[in-house]
């Protein structure tokens, strides 16, 4: 189901004022919402563009879409879902548990659907964002929460010609279903993530298929298995048995840790593995030569597949080396000049995530966010930034996982958050700011951090890096216990307080 926009919410006129403004209704925007209301702060409003709660898990639909983090981990430890179907839950049964989230929590009554927010005003005079949307209505709050998520903006690349191509071009996270693939001649640019899911679950229905891989990636077997009915019977009747299997679940994950920050030789074995289901999967030398990366595991997100090679190695799978230098009508050209035709072009281009809070946000002095971070994106735990009271972020700047639940750190943000908010009303303030010296610290000590990790020393260029620069402003750079750590007491010293 999806919750229909109110016409009579789109009045130009004013919206009453609350606390807390939350732009989002996704994992994390949900996940702040709940916590808050939970410390029983109920003057919050979540504002979302879009017609349903979800957010990449409303966005994505393509064939194929899971989740590569097992799903008794990969939700709320506060609201645990007893009787998930698969151990890696397919985007659909993500989507429901929002819902049902949002909806038994009451969270749903705080959602304005159809407000994409267009700009927020730091008004210094009375401590308050003032927030407009593209539906025309003003919003004022005390407090801004950024939930709009790293994954939201799909990476669009520049292809000459594209608009001759004259079949359908769509990217994955704006999955054509109207779109009939059954017998086409279909070309697919990327080896991401997405890619990764989707190609396999096209693959019998297409007539010829064109995968431009410029990087191949590392992919380990996923151990897929439904639940049987024992463990559901368990994980719903007895609450200790379901935080054992999270536990045990987030235990085994952030083992990997060590491998990615740390110490590269933890990950030989994880290495090892790899090879071996390129070896068991992929008979062609010449297609084995192809699919097997020339940079260290974990440089680049490791992906989880057991159908991906399969897939490649169908007699009617081509994987051409390189991007497309240009498109025509009907023909998809690569860097090596050798011309696929094709009936469909399908992007599977991922996401920028370098740029993802696309909003015209102004702050203290009318410095804008984009000044702010002219030379790249940087907060304090990722969570608040110098010169922009009262606003928190939402995985926001080196927050970012490579080898464990994205959930366990937007808990930590969120009870961090809201630690804030009830310091700042014990003590009177009406508005709080990272001090610029706290925040320049905490990034100085992130870059050294990053320096020794495998994404900055693996010998490749991803997504997680700032093309201007090469600084990693997405992954957090040690375990996620540390960030938890770190997020569990408010040091009210790091903050400046201030009283109107």
């Amino acid at each position: 189901m999806t919750y229909p926009v109110d016409p009579s919410a789109t009045a130009a006129a004013p919206a009453a004022p609350v606390d807390v403004l939350i732009v989002g209704a996704g994992f994390s925007g949900l996940g702040v919402a709940a916590l808050l209301r939970r410390a029983g702060i109920r003057s919050f409003r979540i504002l979302e563009a879009a017609d349903d709660v979800g957010g990449t898990w409303r966005a994505n639909t393509y064939p194929g879409c899971a989740c590569d983090i097992p799903s008794p981990l990969y939700s709320y430890s506060f609201d645990q879902k007893p009787d998930w179907r698969r151990l890696f839950a397919r985007q659909p049964e993500i989507l429901d548990y929002l819902r049902d989230v949002a909806r038994r929590r009451g969270l749903v009554d705080h959602v304005r659907f159809g407000q994409e927010v267009r700009s927020a005003r730091w008004v210094e005079a009375d401590s308050r964002w003032e927030v407009v949307t593209s539906a025309g209505e003003c919003h004022r709050a005390r407090f801004l929460v950024c939930a709009v998520g790293p994954l939201h903006h799909p990476a669009l690349p520049d292809l000459p010609g594209v608009k001759s191509f004259g079949g359908a071009v769509f990217h994955s996270a704006g999955w054509r279903h109207d779109v009939d693939l059954t017998g086409k001649r279909v070309a697919v640019i990327g080896t991401g993530a997405s890619a990764v899911q989707f190609v396999p679950a096209i693959v019998d229905r297409v007539s010829a298929l064109t995968v431009f891989q410029r990087t191949p990636p590392w992919i380990v077997p996923k151990a897929d298995r439904p639940f049987d009915e024992r463990h559901r019977r368990l994980a719903r009747w007895c609450p200790p048995y379901r935080w054992w299997v999270r536990e045990r679940l987030f235990r085994i994950h952030e083992k990997r840790a060590a491998g990615f920050v740390s110490d590269p030789r933890a990950l030989a074995a994880t290495e090892a593995l790899a090879r071996r289901l390129i070896e068991k999967q992929v008979p062609d030398p010449l297609l084995r030569a192809a699919v097997t990366p020339d940079y260290a595991l974990g440089c680049k997100r490791l992906l989880i597949s057991g159908d991906w090679y399969p897939a490649l190695s169908r007699p009617h799978v081509r994987v051409r080396r390189g991007g497309v230098r240009e498109v025509g009508p009907g023909t998809v050209v690569g860097e090596d000049g050798v011309e696929v035709a094709a009936d469909v072009l399908i992007l599977g281009t991922g996401f920028d995530a370098q740029n993802t809070l696309r909003i015209d946000i102004t702050g203290r002095d009318g410095v804008t966010l984009a000044e702010a971070w002219a030379d790249g994106k940087q907060a304090y735990l990722g969570t608040t930034v110098t010169g922009f009271p009262n606003m928190f972020l939402m995985v926001g700047p080196n927050t970012g996982l490579g080898h464990n639940s994205q959930i366990v750190m937007i808990e930590a943000q969120a009870r961090y958050i809201t630690a804030l908010l009830r310091r700042m009303r014990r003590r009177g303030a009406d508005s709080i700011e990272v001090r610029p010296e706290t925040q320049r610290a905490f990034n100085d000590w992130g870059d050294g951090r990053m320096a020794g990790t495998v994404w900055q020393s693996g010998g490749c260029r991803s997504w997680y890096q700032d093309p201007r620069s090469g600084r990693n402003t997405v992954l957090w750079p040690d375990t996620t216990i540390a960030f938890r750590r770190r997020t569990g007491r408010v040091r009210m010293a790091d903050y400046l307080l201030g009283r109107t």
